[in-house]
């Protein structure tokens, strides 16, 4: 996730860098173009390029809108995420004699389930932490989250049946593990829900139709002007729908990411103090332009 305090505009330079040599040169060509005798009989008024424009604007309008609701709805979830597994813990102390050695198990659980989910949203290899958790306790699937859940039922019934839970507490222990069900489903879909490719060439090829037909609506005695205006408008429009791209997709392990290893590691610190643990360290305060 990109921080306020300090962002970097070579990040995004850097992601439009071949975009930016094309309609360099293409804005190039199109003005020396419309230099020559031939061309220059060609004149356009400058309400059919405006026209064109107010329509990509539009286009991007809605891209944007739907990239950032995309992004919004991920940081949603996990905010839910960090409250029921909250939440569940606290239940547990609650419902739980002091020391149970329950508690600690579904903590423990609770956090590793957390980075599983993030490390498996953006499909990387799982930590030491989580893989030295699931060799020890032998769980294997093709879904680690949803079976690290599943472990989170059985336990629970055991508890239920063990303890003596009232039917009231048992249902409030399995509406917290419902609750993460559904979060881990709600990022799964969208993790797994691209955006349509045909919308991305539509604005593409309407980008460039507008950089051809600018020149022909420009004074052509300004050949300068007319170059850098073909270049800066065109760069304007494909910096913003690559804005849209790059926030699309809020689990692809970059710079714009839901920040869902920093928020494992706040449910992990929240985690270990309310069961009790001393010596908890503490988040280091991150002195990147961006947080993962």
């Amino acid at each position: 996730m990109l921080l306020n305090k300090k962002i970097s505009v070579w990040y995004f330079i850097r992601e439009i860098k071949s975009q930016i040599l094309f309609i360099g040169i293409f804005a190039v060509v199109i003005g020396l173009l419309d230099m020559l005798p031939w061309f220059q009989k060609i004149s356009l008024p400058l309400n059919i390029p405006a026209l064109l424009g107010t329509a990509v604007s539009l286009l991007l309008a809605f891209r944007t809108s739907q990239s950032y609701e995309r992004w919004w709805e991920a940081r949603t979830v996990w905010g839910a995420i960090v409250n029921d597994s909250r939440t569940l813990v606290r239940l547990v102390n609650q419902f739980l004699p002091e020391g149970d050695k329950n508690i600690r198990a579904i903590a423990e659980r609770q956090i590793i389930w957390t980075y599983a989910l993030g490390e498996s949203l953006r499909k990387l290899p799982f930590s030491d932490k989580v893989q030295k958790y699931l060799d020890e306790n032998k769980i294997s699937a093709v879904n680690i989250p949803n079976a690290l859940l599943d472990a989170h039922s059985k336990q629970l019934r055991e508890i239920a049946a063990s303890k003596g839970l009232t039917d009231f507490q048992q249902m409030q222990l399995n509406d917290m593990v419902t609750r993460l069900c559904d979060s881990m489903g709600k990022c799964e879909r969208l993790k797994n829900t691209v955006f349509p490719r045909s919308y991305s060439v539509l604005v593409h090829i309407l980008i460039y139709v507008f950089a051809a037909i600018l020149p022909f609506g420009l004074d052509d005695s300004q050949l300068t002007v007319e170059i850098m205006i073909t270049f800066l408008v065109p760069i304007v429009f494909i910096t913003i729908e690559k804005t849209s791209i790059i926030m699309q997709d809020p689990f692809e392990n970059g710079p714009v990411d839901t920040p869902v290893t920093s928020l494992a590691q706040t449910i992990e610190i929240n985690i270990r103090q309310m069961i009790g643990e001393q010596n908890v360290p503490l988040k280091k305060e991150n002195s990147s332009y961006y947080e993962m």
